[in-house]
Order: C-alpha cells, then sequence, then structure tokens
C-alpha cells in the first residue's frame, strides 16, 4: 500500500524541515517539499506533528535469567511496550554462560525471540566465558549471523566477570574482525569487598546498593578498559549505561585523543537519583536498584550527562531495559540489598523521557532524533535501513505530537511489571502513531501490532570505524 504522511515537521539528524512523506509498501519512497507531493489516497494527517524516524534501543533484556530469577517482559510484552512509546527496533543481548558453547547460547535467544517480537530485533553478544573457542566463535558470528558487537563485564565475579587478559584477547580479536566490545565498567572485585563490609555492618537497606558501587569504581574500570582497547591496537570500545561524571571524563579525555571510544548513558542517570528513589525509606528503593547505580543529587552528575549528551561525548541513550516486578522479584533482596535483582523497565518511555531534556532546553530536536534513533543506528551496523527518514529507509515513523500530554503510571504502562520507575510522571508529549515497516501499528492510544510481525536483523559493521 502507498501512503502519504502529510503536513509534518520531519525532524532527522541535520534538524527540522516541513515535508511530506510517501510510504510504499515497508519502504520509505520519496520525500517532498510542502504543496509538492503527488495525489495519494491513502494520506496520514500530520498537522503540528514531528515526524521522526522510529526508535532504536540498543540495549535491552528480555527474559535475561539473573539474580535467581528472569526479567519479567518476555519479546512478547516487551517488543509491544517498546512499539506503544515509539521504538521500533531492539537490539537485545543474548548470553553466552561459562562453560557454555557461544552458538548454543544465540541459539537460545533465538528461540525467545523468534515469532514473538512485535517489532524488528537484533542481537549482541554476551560472552560469559573467553577462551579459544569464544574467540573463533566472534569470527563467526559477525561474519555470518549478523552481531557485530560482543558485551564483557568487569563486574559480577562468578558470573560474567573478565578478567584483563580475557578482556585483552577479546579486544585483539574484535580489532581484527571490526566487531564492537562492549563494556560494563565496573571494579567488580573491589565492589565485592565493600558489599561484604556493609552486610558485615548491618548495611542492608537498598541505598547501600548505590554506596557500595561508588563512582570512583566506574571511573577506574571505564579508563582501564580504555588503555586495554588502547594495546588491541585502538579496539572499538563502547561503554554501556555511563552513570557518573568521573567515568564520563575518562571517555571525554580518550575522544580528545582521537580513540575509537563511545558510550551510552540511559534516563534513569539522567533524571534519578540515590537519595530521592534508591534511598527511598524502608525496602522501597528496591524498585531503582540498577547497575551501575543512581548516583546523588548532591554531586553533578545529572548536569554532566546531559552536557555530554550536547557535546556527543555521549552518543547514544539506551534503556538498559531489564524489568523485575517488585513482588516476589526485587523482595528476593529483603535484608540483602546485594541480593535484589538488578534493573529498572524504561524501554516504552524512552522517546517521551528524551523529548521532555528538549522541553527543557537541555537537547536539540536534532539531537533528540540522533540519540534515539539515527546514532544508535549508525553505531550498529543498522543504518540506513533504520534511523533515519530517507528514501530506501525502512519505513519505522513516529508521528510525535509537542502539544499531547504523556502521564507514566504502573496503571497505563505496557510492560510486564507491577510498578513503575516513573510513576507519575508528566511529559510535555506524546506518541500519536507509530509505523513500523510501513504498517500502523499504534495510533491514538489504540495498539493493532501483532506478535511475530517483527523480523531478525542481521547487522553490519559500526559506521564510526574506518
Amino acid at each position: 500500500m502507498t501512503t502519504l504522511i502529510r503536513g509534518g515537521t520531519v525532524v532527522g539528524p541535520t534538524g527540522p524541515v516541513k515535508a511530506d512523506v510517501l510510504v510504499d509498501g515497508e519502504t520509505i519512497a520519496a520525500i517532498f517539499a510542502p504543496g509538492s507531493s503527488p495525489q495519494i489516497d491513502h494520506v496520514i494527517d500530520a498537522t503540528g506533528k514531528y515526524v521522526i524516524p522510529g526508535a532504536v534501543d540498543a540495549h535491552t533484556h528480555m527474559e535475561l535469567p539473573f539474580g535467581g530469577t528472569h526479567a519479567s517482559d518476555t519479546f512478547d510484552t516487551g517488543t509491544r511496550a517498546a512499539a506503544i512509546g515509539g521504538t521500533t527496533t531492539i537490539i537485545d543481548f543474548a548470553v553466552q554462560r561459562t562453560g557454555e558453547v557461544v552458538q548454543d547460547g544465540l541459539a537460545a535467544w533465538h528461540g525467545k525471540a523468534d515469532g514473538n517480537c512485535h517489532i524488528d530485533y537484533a542481537f549482541h553478544m554476551i560472552l560469559g566465558g573467553v577462551d579459544d573457542e569464544s574467540l573463533k566463535a566472534m569470527d563467526q558470528l559477525v561474519a555470518g549471523e549478523g552481531i557485530s558487537s560482543f558485551k564483557l563485564f568487569m563486574a559480577y565475579p562468578g558470573v560474567f566477570y573478565s578478567d584483563d587478559g580475557q578482556i585483552l584477547r577479546a579486544m585483539q580479536k574484535a580489532r581484527d574482525n571490526g566487531a564492537m566490545i562492549m563494556m560494563h565498567a565496573e571494579n567488580g572485585p573491589a565492589i565485592d569487598v565493600l558489599v561484604k563490609q556493609a552486610l558485615e555492618r548491618g548495611e542492608t537497606d537498598p541505598v547501600h546498593h548505590g554506596l557500595t558501587r561508588p563512582q570512583e569504581l566506574e571511573a577506574e574500570a571505564t579508563s582501564r578498559a580504555i588503555w586495554l582497547a588502547s594495546v588491541a591496537a585502538d579496539c572499538p570500545l563502547y561503554i554501556v549505561h555511563l552513570s557518573a561524571s568521573k567515568a564520563l571524563e575518562q571517555v571525554r579525555n580518550a575522544r580528545d585523543l582521537g580513540k575509537n571510544v563511545f558510550a551510552e548513558t540511559c534516563p534513569q542517570y539522567l533524571y534519578l537519583t540515590l537519595e530521592d528513589q534508591l534511598g527511598a525509606p524502608g525496602f522501597e528503593g528496591a524498585k531503582w536498584v540498577c547497575s551501575t547505580p543512581l548516583r546523588s543529587r548532591h554531586e553533578t552528575h545529572r548536569a554532566d550527562l546531559w552536557q555530554g549528551l550536547r557535546t556527543n561525548d555521549l552518543s547514544v541513550v539506551s534503556t538498559d531495559h531489564c524489568p523485575f516486578c517488585f513482588k516476589d522479584q526485587k523482595e528476593l533482596g529483603l535484608g540483602d540489598f546485594s541480593k535484589i535483582p538488578n534493573g529498572i523497565g524504561g524501554v516504552e518511555h524512552r522517546v517521551d523521557l528524551l523529548y521532555q531534556g528538549v522541553v527543557d532546553g537541555k537537547l536539540s530536536l536534532a539531537r533528540w532524533v540522533e540519540t534515539i534513533a539515527t546514532t544508535p543506528a549508525r553505531m550498529f551496523g543498522l543504518y540506513p535501513r533504520k534511523g533515519i527518514i530517507a528514501p530506501g529507509s525502512d519505513a519505522d515513523i513516529v508521528l510525535y505530537d509537542p502539544n499531547g500530554r504523556t502521564r507514566i503510571s504502573a496503571e497505563t504502562h505496557h510492560m510486564n511489571m507491577d510498578h513503575s520507575a516513573w510513576e507519575g510522571w508528566e511529559i510535555d508529549g506524546r506518541v500519536d502513531t507509530v509505523i513500523a515497516r510501513g504498517e500502523v501499528i499504534a495510533t491514538g492510544g489504540e495498539y493493532t501490532g501483532r506478535a511475530g510481525r517483527g523480523r531478525y536483523l542481521k547487522r553490519g559493521l559500526s559506521d564510526y570505524l574506518l
């Protein structure tokens, strides 16, 4: 079917422009100046609305096993919620557990996602054990499976942790095959010491999750990852969920030296704080236990992160969507904060929360679109199929109403969670219509998509690497 989106303001990485968008089947056919488009029977009126590319969330964890339980969103519920919130592509993390064959871990994630996704999806690969076989698998996944990014952990000893030697070997392999190394940068062994000491003192409340993961241990690990990547012939390095000023300083310094270093942050670090959320009375703060943790409002973290987005020292905003219900899941940590499953749900709200940054004067419209759509698509080998409104690109399009209003609540969200990290928040804007590969799947608050329409995307290499 041919559809004309008429009367809107198309927003891309170069800024807003009045234009009409012609969709033919699953792709964008043409962009016309106002008044110059052909006569089309099927027209969507976008007057007064922004027409933006469907958002790309490059960091989600559907059904992730963690902390004795599983993330509460399936690929069905999680991608449906993402779609309603204006995200039309996710990149989730397939997991190789220690001792497992990498390809078996990938096959397990294909089994979870296949036939269940409402939107298009791709995978990164978590390497739970770096050895000769997993290094060979990296080449095979890049060449044959369209997986061009691999996540390592400097945290969680005994679970996902890789030591510096393993990290260096993986970085050397990535430098050879063009892949990106994604790094959870926290000094896990040092954190474990602080956690043990806190529990011995009887400090068991959720706030101590943040207090035992100080920003210095994020900055130290970030710096160490950057220097290891430098030893590996400037291996491409992407720091996930960066939360703190001192870690951002390490990234900024590396980028000023021209290194292949990139970083993302998440909405929770732009808005929420250790005192106000993680430090909520009693056990309530467990709702906001995530790693890296929320940071203190008495320091400059949030202002520094917004500035990092404006200057491109922070390239992407992802969600690190890893939801757990409060009842029976977060409650696993009653009396011991170290047993609270780590994760916050937010895949449905990222587009809105970052648009509030535009309203508040912290981001431009162009930078909003870059951080939620264009840059993640380019960073992870999906551009120009995704992340841009341009002829030949997939017709993943969101009509965003700047005059609308969104109230976030567990009563109305579509994620499989019994609470909201953003309960009661009001956003000065609203996702009006969501189009995925040419099909309207949500409009005016009504969802018309379906599980199984999402396709697996084989990715290329990052556009940002020479």
